[in-house]
This record gives C-alpha cells, structure tokens and sequence, in this order.
C-alpha cells in the first residue's frame, strides 16, 4: 500500500513536518515522487517512522536513533562504534534508575512525614521539601 505524506503521518501520529524533518536528517530516505510532485510512502516507511517513534518514547535521541537505525540498514560507517555506544547507553540507564530509586525513596520517606489529618498550613512534606539539607540527609547514596 502506498501513501501520501498527510496519510502516513496520520496512520502513525506524527505532524507532516517530522516527516519532512526526519527527511532532512536521513532518518527517513526520499521517498518515490509522483509526476505532480506527491511523496509517495511504503509500508516499509511506516516500519520505520513506528521504530523511530518508539525509540523516542524510550529516551533515545534522534542522534541514537541514526546509530541504531544503522543496524536496520545494515550500514557499516554508523555501526562502526556500536559496541561502545551500547556500553555508554547502559550507563545512562542505570543511572537514571539508580535516581529514579532515590527519588522514590524520599517520597516514601515524605509520605512518612505526612499526618492523618492534613492541615494544609502546616505539611511536614512542604516543609521537608523546602529544607534541602533534609532532603539530602534523608536520601542514601546507594540503593
């Protein structure tokens, strides 16, 4: 099946300019043209922009996209440093998750700290997250 710029966008819920832009960046390649100019898009396009769309929604940046679509193209100069790139994601990962873990901890901490009866002017909860010297004091380094 084949279709026009404004129907793939739809079909994968994006804007009509994304598309043009991941044209630019050679996320997407140039697609078929109609004689009246119309781009004229594969189901292979719509693999692809759900791909990009769901490595996005992973945290991947459109720059790891390019490396990782590499490895869909099979081309050699973008998965030349593939093994070090996957290192490196690794650790932002765990990262984030070792944050995350923190952040979790100090709410359950603040949760601790929250009265039965909620008197608006008076939350150890504000209070704990105005005091950043609490907030430091109550998370561990390590979880």
């Amino acid at each position: 099946m084949k279709y026009r710029i404004s129907e793939l966008a739809e079909r994968c819920g994006v804007n009509k300019e994304t598309i043009r832009y991941y044209e630019r960046l050679d996320l997407l390649s140039e697609p078929f043209r109609t004689k009246a100019g119309y781009r004229m898009y594969s189901e292979e396009f719509v693999d692809r922009l759900q791909f990009i769309k769901r490595m996005q929604d992973l945290g991947f940046s459109l720059a790891e996209i390019d490396k990782l679509l590499g490895v869909v193209d099979k081309d050699d100069d973008r998965c030349r440093d593939m093994y070090d790139f996957v290192v490196q994601k690794i650790e932002e990962v765990q990262k984030k998750i070792r944050d995350l873990k923190r952040i979790e901890y100090m709410l359950f901490q603040l949760k601790e700290c929250c009265p039965d009866e909620k008197s608006l002017h008076e939350c150890p909860i504000i209070e704990n997250l105005m005091n950043e010297e609490n907030i430091g004091k109550q998370l561990p380094t390590k979880l």
